[in-house]
């Protein structure tokens, strides 16, 4: 017979698999982001040229690092429990933006035209960029993103509900 987890195995296995895909995704993602942000520029600009591959192999070092910097930190909240979580994987997630700005800043590249609230929540996201859920990042997140967040919320309902919290 097959057994249902209860809702906080199920929260736990959710946030193994998010994270693992969170780390697999971050780097294929910052050297996505710049090289589509620079053939964008060169297109735009009347080059269309190919982009510099020491800019790409740049922007792959940036991935790495951003795998090696953000990666531990989206764990950490992601195997913390719910009541002593302060932050979320996806606030974490968006300070990734650094990684492909800094290789774009570095290349020259002008910032790209923001609407004033994209430019309020996001000031240093010169090339907008932001992952605006799980699924910008790689859409094969996207569903285990939300599957996540609904199973959060439905154990952080259930203790309520019982009167308990960690």
């Amino acid at each position: 017979m097959d057994t249902v987890p209860d809702g906080e195995e199920r929260l736990g296995q959710l946030a193994r698999e998010l994270a693992h895909g969170i780390d697999q995704a971050i780097a294929p993602w910052v050297e996505r982001s710049v090289q589509r942000v620079l053939e964008a520029w060169t297109t735009q600009a009347g080059r269309g040229q190919a982009p510099d591959p020491v800019v790409l192999a740049t922007a792959a070092e940036a991935g790495r690092r951003a795998r090696r910097e953000i990666v531990p930190r989206v764990r950490d909240v992601l195997l913390t429990d719910v009541d002593r979580q302060r932050t979320t994987p996806l606030a974490i997630l968006r300070t990734a933006v650094r990684y492909p700005t800094e290789v774009l800043r570095a290349a020259g590249v002008p910032p790209v035209a923001r609407d004033p609230v994209a430019r309020r929540q996001f000031p240093d996201d010169d090339y907008d960029l932001v992952p605006g859920s799980f699924g910008d990042l790689d859409p094969a997140l996207h569903d285990l993103g939300i599957a996540w967040g609904a199973a959060k919320a439905f154990v952080f309902m259930q203790r309520r509900r019982r009167g308990e919290s960690t």
